[in-house]
């Protein structure tokens, strides 16, 4: 070969390579447009599935409940419940949560959910919501995670008195405000197609990804963030945020009365949140907690067992995924809980039904498979169980400590014997160490992967509860110079046993209420008849 041949040849195939290179460079994927002929304004889950009912049929399999993990599963357990079998109670579960709780809703009833679909029945049937009296006892911000209907009821009452409003006023009707306090029934709530669905997450009429969560938007907005200007990916994550995250209600003297806020403002670890619930600025102003040490403090309700005003937290599953394994690689959300299938052999759809990939090898194939193709979907199961165990293991040794953290406290403020020169100050640093305590182990408790979306984050956090809930038990006993010392020795489910039952009803009994030592220290609730069941007005 000549060397003028032997030099086009080799421009031939440098040219060749470039060229293949350009064709090949990978465009970011545009979503599909859609012009659906809904109205802008649509809340019906049933309007969206007559023009994709494909991904309808899918989301309508979130009633299925008879498939469970090892830890979690649609069937609606008791959490506190490992005694009695399903579906009432679970072999995996928290038996002090009552105790931890008490003096809270919470307390009455704390169910696993069975779905999204089941939002709205579940929420109006638990007892956390007053069945016995015309106040709910709770404000329509409960009502923020359960409807695809809160942007046409925050329109048409007003974002200022909105939240604040009964939670019972939109309980069977959606209310129209005729001013004076006079209201009109408009349309009945449906409990299947206002529950949460497509109207939450998609633009009606393209079917873009949305916020329709206003506390979203406005604590994206504080971090300089606006997702409208969000990658696809970015907001296939936002759209869970929307709901599974922690947040509070804001008091009025704060605010907007009632209306939930993510407290994200120095950052969304468990360190971060409890310094942003730390700060006076946004503390109960006008229901001060009356605890000495804790004036002007945010908190959700005060321990009745040991004085302590404490920090109830929601789901965090955002706040832990984020920085989790899966979420610092660009995993979103919905690449496994929304994995791609088939729909009729055929046509590839994002599936709608919201549920962990373990329940079926099908579904760990569809979703956690499609990046670890090299493994098995019975080894991944395992390794996702291993680290649930060992999360749960660490949740259940968190737990304990708290309450005798609390006990630890309420044998220090009933002590009559010699009391240390500074017994007030500690029982303070007492307190303040049992709410934090309470605050990381709760963090972990209520977020829903069992420690999977975060493993590091999880042992970080059931570490911090443990050394946290023993300063408090530490503080207590040297507040009494170590009197209460031999009463809190041995297993502290001989020293507290766990409430296994206790409701709304039973409150109001005095025998009832007589039967734990820390159930007397509940207040009494005034006796009545139940008045409502589901969406219907007993009297």
């Amino acid at each position: 070969m000549s060397k003028k041949i032997f030099c086009l040849a080799v421009l031939a195939v440098f040219g060749t390579a470039l060229f293949l290179g350009a064709c090949s460079k990978a465009e970011k994927p545009l979503a599909p447009v859609y012009k659906t002929g809904l109205s802008k304004t649509e809340t019906r889950n049933s309007a969206f599935g007559k023009v994709f009912p494909q991904e309808y049929a899918s989301y309508k399999r979130n009633n299925e409940s008879e498939l469970m993990t090892e830890f979690k599963g649609s069937v609606p357990f008791r959490k506190h419940d490992n005694v009695n079998p399903l579906p009432k109670g679970f072999k995996n579960v928290q038996p002090y949560l009552k105790n931890l709780w008490l003096g809270y809703p919470f307390s009455w009833e704390y169910n696993e959910a069975r779905g999204h679909t089941y939002a709205i029945h579940d929420i109006l049937e638990i007892d956390r919501i007053n069945q016995y009296g015309e106040a709910a006892g709770l404000p329509n911000t409960c009502w923020n995670c359960k409807t695809t209907t809160i942007p046409e009821w925050v329109a048409k009452f007003g974002d200022d008195k909105f939240w604040s409003m009964n939670f019972n006023t939109f309980r069977s009707n959606v209310m129209i405000d005729e001013g004076e306090g006079k209201f009109k029934s408009n349309a009945t709530v449906d409990m299947d197609d206002h529950t949460i669905g497509c109207a939450n997450c998609h633009n009606p009429e393209t079917m873009d990804l949305i916020i329709s969560s206003f506390p979203l938007d406005e604590a994206l907005k504080r971090q300089g963030k606006d997702w409208r200007q969000m990658s696809r990916n970015e907001m296939r994550s936002l759209v869970c945020a929307q709901c599974h995250v922690e947040y509070y209600f804001q008091e009025g003297s704060r605010g907007i009365n009632r209306k939930p806020v993510f407290p994200w403002d120095n950052g969304m670890d468990p360190d971060q949140m409890y310094e942003y619930y730390s700060s006076t600025s946004i503390g109960n102003k006008d229901t001060s907690a009356h605890v000495k040490g804790f004036e002007g403090k945010f908190f959700d309700w005060v321990h009745p067992v040991s004085k302590t005003p404490m920090i109830k937290v929601q789901h965090p599953e955002y706040e832990t995924w984020y920085d989790g394994p899966h979420g610092a690689a660009g995993v979103s959300c919905a690449d496994c809980h929304m994995p791609y299938q088939r729909a009729d052999g055929k046509k590839k759809i994002s599936s709608h039904q919201w549920t962990s990939p373990l329940k079926t090898p099908q579904m760990i194939d569809n979703a956690c498979r499609q990046c670890h193709s090299d493994k098995t979907a019975e080894y991944l199961k395992g390794r996702v169980e291993y680290t649930q165990k060992k999360s749960f293991g660490n949740l259940l040794a968190a737990q304990d400590m708290s309450v005798k953290a609390h006990e630890a406290i309420r044998q220090a403020a009933a002590w009559t014997g010699y009391r240390h020169p500074n017994y007030d100050q500690l029982l303070i640093q007492a307190r303040e160490m049992n709410r934090k305590g309470q605050f990381y182990w709760d963090f972990l408790s209520a977020e829903n992967s069992v420690g999977f979306h975060n493993p590091a984050k999880a042992l970080d956090t059931a570490q911090k509860s443990l050394e946290y809930s023993q300063m408090a038990i530490n503080y207590a006993m040297q507040a009494t110079s170590y009197g209460i010392a031999p009463d809190l020795e041995g297993d502290i489910k001989k020293i507290v046993p766990p409430i296994m039952e206790w409701s709304r009803a039973m409150q109001m009994d005095q025998a009832e209420m007589d039967k734990h030592v820390w159930t007397t220290y509940v207040a009494k609730q005034p006796k009545a008849e139940r008045m409502w069941h589901l969406q219907k007005k007993l009297r």
